[in-house]
């Protein structure tokens, strides 16, 4: 089954925001390549793990889910719960790929919880496919135990599987998982792409049920329907200057500005709706990158410009004494709070025009994600 997903992520999926009553335990999260993500000890997490099957199948539902990443980013990003905004973690597995590991049971961990958007981005759209055995079971309790799920009550951990080929193949038995997602207190929902009834018939329902879960079904050959608006234009040219904001640092930094641009590209590959998508989204509070940019790394309390070494730093801030580069980085601040507040304010119109010329979401995947999600968050009291 394809890699199915690809972007399922994203679904994402999707999809992670903090709880209302949040305990303020601080948890440590691996982060993407040899960054480290810090929780913050004020906000707890919606956790989502995508298992997403790449053996051969699925390119229709690929293309969905690499389509439709940053509108389930996006409607992610405007849940509250109380004055506070949630946050979001997505970790990746593919499985049911030849040219996986089979005494692994032929998966791999793809990326752990991560909030690096474009990170994410990266590793969905290089995911390729190759035919398989698709043990569901089996990587299931492979993300359990490998993830840091942690024990806060109050933070929302999910899994999205996505597959189709029947639920119960391989060594580890699907309930087995279930009662282990059930002790680590993490929802279990099932995507099966094909037809309803024949996912149930291959126990994909009863994986969802046993584990408290969604089970949805989904027509993985929809393509996905774009609405243009008046105000794409000006969104995609601010996006332009929202980039210029940027003030890579570090090891990392030259790298992933490159990435930045990178899954721009890709957005747009699909259509400039969809990069409209992915700006809204680095609009958002959702899309931080503290590890390479200094505006968002000055707001770590971690961080502090007396720790840079010219070596770190870009080449119009080498030979800048400390506080003329805090200056210059305040400014680049105050740019991109404008640039976002400005593509906020286009996007709320952008929404509206949307709903007066499209009354429901007929996109299969981005739609099941939402609708399961915001099932589930209402037990952690959050609000769209």
């Amino acid at each position: 089954m394809k890699t199915i997903l690809k972007s399922v992520a994203l679904v994402l999926c999707i999809v992670a925001f903090t709880s209302c009553n949040a305990n303020t335990k601080k948890e440590s999260n691996l982060a993407i390549a040899e960054h480290k993500v810090t929780d913050q000890p004020s906000k707890q997490f919606i956790k989502v793990a995508l298992l997403l099957d790449t053996s051969n199948s699925m390119d229709g539902l690929i293309d969905q889910a690499k389509a439709q990443l940053w509108e389930i980013v996006n409607e992610l990003s405007y849940a509250k719960c109380d004055d506070n905004k949630p946050n979001l973690q997505i970790a990746l597995y593919e499985y049911g790929n030849d040219n996986l590991n089979g005494d692994e049971g032929y998966i791999r961990q793809v990326l752990a919880f991560s909030n690096d958007l474009d990170e994410i981005s990266k590793q969905l759209f290089s995911l390729t496919t190759n035919g398989g055995n698709e043990y569901c079971g089996h990587v299931i309790q492979t993300s359990l135990n490998q993830l840091k799920w942690g024990s806060n009550a109050d933070d929302l951990k999910l899994i999205f599987i996505a597959g189709n080929e029947p639920f119960t193949q391989g060594r580890v038995n699907y309930k087995t998982a279930a009662k282990l997602a059930h002790d680590k207190d993490v929802t279990i929902n099932t995507i099966f792409c094909g037809d309803y009834n024949q996912g149930i018939s291959g126990y994909w329902k009863d994986g969802a049920d046993l584990a408290h879960g969604d089970y949805i079904a989904i027509n993985h050959n929809i393509k996905t329907t774009y609405v243009a608006t008046p105000f794409d234009d000006d969104i995609l040219k601010l996006n332009q200057k929202l980039n210029n904001t940027y003030v890579a640092y570090g090891n990392y930094g030259k790298e992933k500005m490159a990435l930045q641009r990178e899954q721009d590209t890709n957005a747009e590959s699909y259509s400039s709706a969809n990069a409209v998508s992915r700006t809204v989204s680095k609009s958002s509070h959702l899309y931080l990158n503290s590890t390479w940019d200094l505006v968002d790394a000055q707001s770590d309390k971690n961080f502090s410009f007396d720790d840079l070494k010219e070596s770190d730093l870009p080449a119009e801030l080498k030979g800048k004494t400390k506080s003329e580069i805090k200056a210059y980085v305040t400014k680049k601040k105050q740019e991109r709070e404008d640039i976002q507040k400005n593509i906020q304010d286009l996007n709320e119109k952008r929404r509206v025009y949307i709903q007066s010329q499209q009354k429901e979401n007929d996109n299969g995947l981005e739609s099941a994600m939402i609708k399961a999600i915001k099932t589930q968050a209402k037990a952690k009291k959050y609000k769209w």
